[in-house]
């Protein structure tokens, strides 16, 4: 299964207050919280591709058996369905209230200040050391690592230049996206405020229901001539999954206006963890039901197999954000200085992730275990360390003042 690297974490410092007027509402601590989720499940993603083999990634470590394969392509695809569109979902959520406060200048200002910069510094700084140390531990390159990096910008890097390299494909996304948002609201609707709505009505359970229908049934349609795995090179965008990511963008958008994340019911969310569970256990199901001998009729093309996969990711998807939101919510919107500090490392967990879990799989690559057991223990290693590294990247002078 071919999967896109995800997740954004602190891309706003302020973007988790809600405004109404003058004044601003307390701090949506379970929304941090949520960040930091998400931000892990894309560490665990690419990691989990690094020993099981089911996507796109820079490394992979020996062949993985067939349970190893199984286990960690419904890990991934699990993750796939929801977490990508959940981070636009709520980056579109705290956008108009972000928009409200600067301006039309000072808003782009800060977005090419807090994106575009992050996404420069991967493409030019980290990706190509990120190469170079694989280069190292795989052909043993001779020469400085001033001569080698020169190597790599002459040849690869020049033959193969594209924005958004890596999981910063997000990152340069999420810009379009606040671009063309920023431009709507100072064109279409200039002057006009986008304020929360106390008593906004929260969709019900069959509008969700056809809302993922009707998202299934598009992303059914695109991927009928662009198949899951198919990129667009020059962006590094696969487009297959962006009816999901545009829609739940804008649902972000009108999610804030009629402050929906505060009136999912305790009951929608119940329903549609049920949902999502039964999702779960009918993925294997459906995958050998539709012909276990491979993967390519789920991907695209007018398979049978491709709608009922569209169909069933997008409502898993709607189904993991309601029961998420609904759950952290109640239980976890508080914050101690540990997980506040994790908060606010996220976004800079997201932008270094790909560079240090290579380097930590790097060094473990000699230790000899069972892919599904290494899998765990790495991980365990390479998460704290990713946060850790965050945090004092993040108290670097200039680091500070962007991420």
């Amino acid at each position: 299964m071919t999967t896109q690297s995800i997740t954004i974490g602190r891309l706003d410092r302020q973007a988790s207050v809600v405004t109404t007027t003058a004044s601003a509402q307390p701090r949506l601590f379970f929304i941090d919280n949520l960040r930091i989720l998400l931000t892990i499940l894309v560490v665990l993603l690419h990691l989990s591709i690094t020993y099981g083999h089911g996507g796109g990634w820079y490394y992979y470590e020996g062949q993985p058996d067939d349970l190893t394969t199984i286990l960690l392509t419904i890990f991934n695809a699990v993750n796939q369905a929801f977490f990508m569109g959940f981070f636009f979902m709520i980056s579109g959520y705290f956008t108009p209230s972000s928009y409200d406060r600067k301006g039309t200048g000072l808003f782009l200002k800060d977005r090419f200040l807090r994106l575009g910069i992050p996404l420069l510094v991967y493409m030019v700084i980290l990706e190509p050391l990120l190469v170079y140390g694989l280069g190292v531990n795989t052909h043993g390159l001779e020469g400085s690592l001033w001569q080698d990096l020169a190597r790599y910008f002459d040849g690869h890097y020049l033959a193969n230049l594209r924005l958004g390299s890596g999981p910063l494909w997000f990152v340069e996304t999420l810009l379009i996206f606040v671009v063309i948002y920023a431009l709507w609201r100072r064109w279409v609707m200039p002057g006009v405020p986008v304020s929360p709505q106390r008593d906004g009505k929260v969709p019900g359970n069959m509008a969700i229901a056809l809302f993922a229908l009707t998202l299934g049934v598009v992303s059914f349609i695109v991927r009928i001539w662009l198949p899951i795995g198919w990129n667009f090179k020059p962006l590094n965008l696969q487009i297959p999954f962006f009816p999901q990511y545009i829609a739940l963008f804008v649902l972000g958008l009108l999610a804030y206006r009629r402050n929906w994340f505060m009136g999912l019911s305790e009951a929608a969310g119940k329903l549609w963890r049920n949902i999502t569970i039964a999702l779960i256990v009918l993925l294997p199901v459906m995958f050998i039901v539709g012909g276990a001998e491979g993967s390519t009729p789920f991907l695209g093309g007018s398979h049978w197999q491709s709608l009922v996969y569209s169909i069933w990711e997008q409502f898993l998807c709607m189904g993991m954000i309601i029961t998420l939101l609904v759950w952290f919510r109640q239980q976890f919107n508080h914050q101690g200085s540990l997980v506040k500090t994790m908060s606010a490392s996220a976004y800079t967990v997201y932008i270094i992730h790909a560079l240090v879990i290579v380097l930590v799989a790097l060094a473990l690559q000699d230790v000899s275990l069972y892919p599904l057991i290494k899998f765990p223990l790495v991980a365990l290693l390479a998460v704290p360390f990713c946060f850790l590294l965050a945090y004092f990247i993040r108290r670097l002078p200039l680091a500070r003042n962007i991420l």
